[in-house]
């Protein structure tokens, strides 16, 4: 089979979901293609895959803009294939973040019109150190408040790698 793999990243972590996933479906015998879409010069071949997987990290309640556009301009290729999104954000990883994790599905899809055959919330990571104080500060007082702390300088994955190798199973085999 053949399969896509689309994705929109920020700070890294769904880039290495996409290779994840690549790598996974490579050894169950797929042939397999990612993208990037911040790579204007790449071109991205839907038509010719049997699946498509979409990533896409989720800041301030929005997935990346060229990741978002992407789906707009795509959407009819896209939703004749029933594509598996993979939603990244932090608000996934915890049970009282879900509600809001499934807001950023329910508003890219309402934006871009498209129509995902199955949606796996998937939980990203912290790359504290790299962060600004302000980004530290909301990061610390807003996002991860009331939930476990990362030391400052610290990068914690929080991606559950089995959920997401069962969510991609999952798709694949349906």
């Amino acid at each position: 089979m053949k399969v896509a793999i689309v994705f929109g990243t920020i700070e890294g972590q769904t880039g290495k979901i996409a290779r994840f996933a690549k790598q996974h479906l490579r050894a169950l015998g797929h042939e397999v293609a990612t993208f990037d879409v911040a790579d204007h010069t790449a071109v991205i071949d839907i038509e010719s895959a049997d699946k498509v997987i979409l990533a896409g990290s989720v800041h301030e309640r929005r997935h990346p803009e060229d990741f978002e556009v992407f789906l707009l301009a795509q959407r009819d290729a896209l939703n004749a294939k029933g594509p598996l999104l993979l939603s990244v954000s932090l608000n996934a990883a915890f049970t009282a973040g879900r509600e809001e994790a499934q807001e950023y599905v329910t508003e890219l899809t309402m934006r871009t019109g498209l129509e995902p055959r199955q949606v796996a919330l998937v939980a990203g990571a912290v790359r504290s150190g790299k962060y600004d104080y302000f980004a530290s500060m909301v990061l610390r007082h807003v996002v991860l408040k009331d939930r476990p702390s990362v030391p400052a300088d610290e990068t914690h994955e929080f991606t559950d790698w089995d959920q997401l190798r069962a969510a991609i199973d999952l798709f694949v085999e349906g």
